[in-house]
């Protein structure tokens, strides 16, 4: 149920999603409509003296910096800004400490995209021992933030693959995972690749569900009609992705053998471009089309 819900909301209006957390008490503003009541201006006193400010951006030209969000220090000055097309103060995570000084961090959401659904991102501030950007995590999907057992802050974020072998309601996509080390976000994945990989996880369960002997052997035969075997490419194509992200790359290549012949070597070069900046050492291999010894 939670992928289901998952793919409707990345197909449908995230835009919606936002209006629904400001009817939860969120301190946001939306630029679709402006203006509209619930995009009055904010302002919330943190701690040490700090204030943020949020609200429609005076003077927008309507270019994707309708509104904007800014935090004061003591003095009145502005020691942070974000301009987006929408702009959240995050009061969840707004608080809690992200990279294990003891001290809180400051978080928005902003939407850089225009409202086109694409581009949004949590920024993450820390305010001591002077303001400054800890980091963005990008938001193509769910991201989900957890303490571990020794109270640091793991942040997963669902990644999409490759395009165009799906509707948009079935895109393949796969979780990263980050720790924060000396301010910095770093690829933690293969930490918790066993959890990822186990029955608790219900990606997993999917993925046993929809990739069993007979299913893959009716995804060969079909040739190109992936429409027909969206699930099923979609659950191949993510499986793959999962394995790449945990650098068990033997593993995902056995499964992006699994596709049709025909098909194979295109859909190779399209999972090959959607993962070599990351993983340089694996896009030449399935690029590579010479016969094995």
């Amino acid at each position: 149920m939670r992928r289901i819900l998952f793919a409707f909301i990345v197909a449908a209006c995230f835009s919606k999603a936002l209006f629904a957390q400001d009817m939860l008490g969120k301190i946001s503003c939306h630029a679709a409509g402006l203006p509209k009541p619930e995009n009055r201006s904010y302002k919330k006193s943190l701690w040490d003296g700090y204030e943020i400010s949020l609200g429609p951006a005076r003077g927008s030209q309507g270019g994707g910096d309708d509104c904007t969000a800014a935090i004061y220090n003591g003095a009145g000055w502005v020691v942070f800004r974000t301009t987006g097309y929408n702009v959240i103060f995050d009061e969840k995570h707004t608080g809690q400490d992200f990279d294990g000084d003891g001290k809180p961090e400051v978080v928005f959401l902003t939407d850089t995209g225009g409202g086109n659904h694409c581009c949004w991102a949590y920024n993450v501030i820390s305010l001591s021992p002077k303001p400054h950007k800890l980091f963005d995590i990008e938001a193509p999907g769910a991201v989900q933030f957890e303490k571990d057992s020794r109270g640091e802050m793991v942040v997963w974020q669902r990644t999409p693959g490759p395009y165009g072998f799906t509707s948009m309601a079935r895109a393949p996509f796969a979780e990263r995972v980050f720790r924060v080390r000396e301010g910095k976000l770093v690829d933690a994945t293969p930490e918790f690749c066993s959890r990822i990989f186990s029955d608790g996880n219900e990606d997993y369960q999917a993925w046993k569900a929809e990739l069993t002997a007979e299913n893959i052997k009716a995804l060969q035969s079909m040739g190109n009609k992936f429409v027909e075997n969206e699930e099923i490419v979609s659950a191949l194509l993510s499986r793959a992705l999962q394995h790449t992200f945990c650098r068990q790359f033997d593993a995902a290549l056995s499964d992006l053998n699994l596709w049709p012949e025909a098909q194979r070597k295109e859909m190779k070069e399209q999972f090959a471009e959607t993962i070599k900046r990351e993983y340089p050492e694996f896009a030449p291999r399935l690029l590579d089309t010479s016969p094995k010894k």
